[in-house]
Formats: structure tokens, C-alpha cells, sequence
């Protein structure tokens, strides 16, 4: 299993909100590069970055920032927030982000997330972000009524990297990691999963390291790691056995 820290932009800064809420905003750092080369010293071997900004309006709206933070950092790096189509993703693919993460437009548009596994092989992430297990799309701001498994299951056999699962209520709460409704999705797909919102402290890794075998190969860590309540070091080696 992997610890993957986030950066989540607003306006240019590195931010963490509560619930997906935008008005519930912290700002943790001016300097986004400045914290993502932070995160690699403390050895990170994937970055996670969000362009919050970009997930309400539609399209790209933190260009500047995430150029500044691939440029600073050695390590590979995914992006989320905005990205509603084939031209943003080839844009984004070739500022040398290693990964790109569609949100809404796969739960609106699966034949996009098809067309670009086929013409970006491994480089493909979907985000499935649900609250009371359903899906929620356009920054949150909207729940569906489908399922966040009936939605993992449609992208089935495309070659799709791997599924980010978010469950909203915990996001940025420090409250723990919905264990259950993570390991029940990777279970329903073949697709490795990697589970994001709530990881609070060191036990939360271990708990998600004992539903590694249902296909959870990784984990996103936000708040946590820029309070203080889990040194991203100590997280790291606990998934590589080293403490």
C-alpha cells in the first residue's frame, strides 16, 4: 500500500476543506511547490493534487500553481478538479503530470473515461466520490441516485489505473475511514482502489493495510498529515513494514 499526500488548490494556495465545502476552508500553505517538495523530502513516492477551483467551475482554473508544483518535485504526480474532456487531459498530461483523475464527466460520460484509457494507457484515474454510498459529482455539490459500486462496475475492462473512493462525511473530519464501504468497492471491481477522506492517525493506516488484500492498494492523506496527527514519514513506514 501506498500513502499518497494531497494538495488541494484555491486560489493559488494549498487548502484543506471540510466535507467538500468550500466556505469551510483552511489555508495550510501560500506556496503549493513549496509544500509538495516538503511532502517528497518526507517520502512521498506519489503526490495527489486537486484543483478545487477547477471541480466547481468546469474546467481548469489552478494552471499556474500545478505547473509550479510538477516543476519543483522529482516525484509522479496526479490531478483531479475540472477535467471534463479529452483536449484537458492531453493538456494536462503534457505539462508532465503522470496521472489524471476524471470525476463527474466519468460518472456523466463513462465513453470518455474509454476513449482516454485507449489513447493514455496507464495514466487514467477515476474519482468515485459518494455520501451514504451514492455518488456525488460537480464538487460535491451534487448527490446522484447511483451507487458508487454500479459505478465502478461500468468502467470495468476499460484500463482504468485505478478507482480514488471519497467518502465525503469523513472527508476532512479526522474521523476515521469508511473501512466497510471501501473494502465493499473494491471487491465489486477488479480496478485497485485507493481510499480517501478521514484517515486521522497512524491506526487508521494499519486498518486499511488489513483490507489490502480486497484490492485497496493505496491511501490519500489531507488534514491529517498538515496538522500534525500523522508525520507522513511514520505512515510510510508503517506500509513498507518498517515500524
Amino acid at each position: 500500500m501506498i500513502v499518497i499526500p494531497a494538495i488541494d488548490l484555491k486560489e493559488g494556495k494549498c487548502v484543506r476543506l471540510e466535507q467538500g465545502l468550500m466556505d469551510k476552508d483552511t489555508v495550510f500553505n501560500d506556496d503549493p511547490a513549496a509544500q509538495a517538495l516538503e511532502w517528497q523530502r518526507q517520502g512521498a513516492e506519489l503526490l495527489h493534487i486537486v484543483d478545487l477551483d477547477g471541480a466547481f467551475a468546469g474546467e481548469p482554473k489552478n494552471r499556474s500553481a500545478i505547473e509550479a508544483i510538477i516543476k519543483a518535485i522529482a516525484i509522479p504526480a496526479q490531478l483531479g478538479g475540472g477535467i471534463r474532456d479529452l483536449a484537458t487531459i492531453e493538456a494536462y498530461l503534457s505539462l508532465g503530470l503522470s496521472r489524471v483523475i476524471i470525476g463527474t464527466a466519468a460518472q456523466r460520460n463513462p465513453d470518455l473515461v474509454k476513449e482516454a484509457c485507449r489513447r493514455f494507457p496507464g495514466q487514467i484515474v477515476v474519482g468515485i466520490d459518494a455520501k451514504n454510498g451514492m455518488v456525488a459529482v460537480q464538487g460535491w455539490a451534487e448527490v446522484t441516485d447511483i451507487s458508487a459500486a454500479d459505478l465502478a462496475r461500468k468502467f470495468e475492462g476499460f484500463g482504468v489505473a485505478a478507482i480514488i473512493y471519497t467518502d465525503i462525511s469523513r472527508d476532512g473530519m479526522l474521523q476515521g475511514p469508511n473501512l466497510e464501504a471501501t473494502r465493499a468497492l473494491a471487491e465489486a471491481v477488479a480496478i485497485p482502489v485507493i481510499a480517501s477522506g478521514g484517515v486521522s492517525r497512524l491506526e487508521d493506516i494499519r486498518n486499511l493495510m488489513a483490507i489490502e488484500k480486497s484490492g485497496v492498494t493505496g491511501v490519500i492523506t489531507g488534514k491529517a498529515v498538515y496538522t500534525g496527527a500523522i508525520k507522513l514519514a511514520e505512515a510510510i513506514a508503517i506500509t513498507k513494514g518498517e515500524a
